[in-house]
């Protein structure tokens, strides 16, 4: 017999992955809200082979919001895209996945190579909790003015100071101050800026 983890919280799995608390991940309304990100991500991409400008509306409609001047160039993953906020001038190379169950904040001015993850999910580290498939999620913050590298990834609760620049590869599990370059897996400061 399985446990009920939330016997005394009466909140929709929903309402427990947007406060930051274990949640089961394949909720029918949690999955309608992926299921929705994947077709808007679908159409942006198809929509921006013909027009980049044109398929902008569908790309402001997928994430929270978008300031002015973005490009980001399809492929584009996400979990929800609702979840997603990118500052003014910010470019974002092919193929990133965003996987925004918690807060993906973008600054202003920002580089993001291909290949970068930006990661928000959380699992626990107890067998019987992640076999009863719970997870929760931790935000992601990127300052203005920052770059990362391809292939870049940026692990839950993360945050990189503005003007910061993270090598190609490297691994984030921590905050990163500003004016800084860090490298490495997992990354770490090697000179001021």
């Amino acid at each position: 017999m399985a446990t009920d983890h939330f016997a005394n919280d009466p909140r929709t799995h929903l309402e427990r992955m947007l406060a930051g608390d274990l949640y089961v991940a394949d909720d029918p309304e949690i999955a309608g809200r992926q299921q929705r990100a994947m077709r808007l991500a679908a159409r942006y991409q198809a929509a921006f082979l013909d027009d980049p400008s044109a398929a902008r509306p569908l790309l402001a409609e997928l994430l929270g919001s978008v300031g002015e001047e973005v490009e980001v160039r399809p492929p584009l993953y996400v979990d929800y895209g609702s979840n997603i906020s990118i500052g003014a001038r910010t470019f974002v190379n092919h193929n990133l996945t965003a996987l925004d169950v918690a807060a993906i904040t973008v600054g202003e001015d920002c580089q993001i190579g291909p290949g970068v993850q930006l990661l928000t999910p959380t699992h626990p580290l107890e067998p019987e909790l992640r076999r009863d498939k719970l997870e929760a999620a931790l935000p992601i913050t990127l300052g203005d003015n920052v770059w990362l590298g391809g292939g870049v990834i940026v692990c839950p609760g993360v945050s990189i100071g503005s003007n910061s620049v993270i090598g190609a590869g490297s691994v984030v599990t921590k905050d990163v101050p500003a004016d800084v370059l860090a490298v490495g897996n997992p990354a770490r400061r090697v000179r001021d800026l």
